[in-house]
């Protein structure tokens, strides 16, 4: 069975750093692409980052320059890197991938920028 289970999230500091990650059960190399969206309290999911098999990313307007998507392929693990953290980047934060034209997704985890 296909899982993803992503992970990292917790309380910072505006101006703080943190790392999420995804583990992915199976092959990785099936899903393509793979990324990050995350949902804050009243507002509708948004695509964060997301990375191909090739390396390529692409990221929303509002975190480019701050957060940095990668993927460890011996690992089966993405990353996202987040600097810089804003109060405005406070959200549950989910794992997808595509494979085979369907949409998997992780868990969520929650992300809490705060003084």
């Amino acid at each position: 069975q296909v899982q993803l289970v992503d992970s990292g999230g917790g309380l910072v500091q505006p101006g703080g750093s943190m790392r999420l990650s995804c583990v992915v059960s199976g092959s990785m190399f099936s899903f393509n692409p793979m990324g990050w969206y995350r949902q804050a309290p009243g507002k509708e999911r948004e695509l964060v980052a997301a990375i191909t098999n090739g390396g390529s990313t692409d990221y929303s307007d509002s975190v480019k320059g701050r957060f940095t998507i990668s993927r460890d392929n011996a690992k089966k693990t993405v990353y996202l890197q987040m600097n810089s953290l804003k109060s405005e980047d406070t959200a549950v934060y989910y794992c997808y991938g595509v494979k085979f034209d369907v949409d998997y997704w992780g868990q969520g985890t929650q992300v809490t920028v705060s003084s």
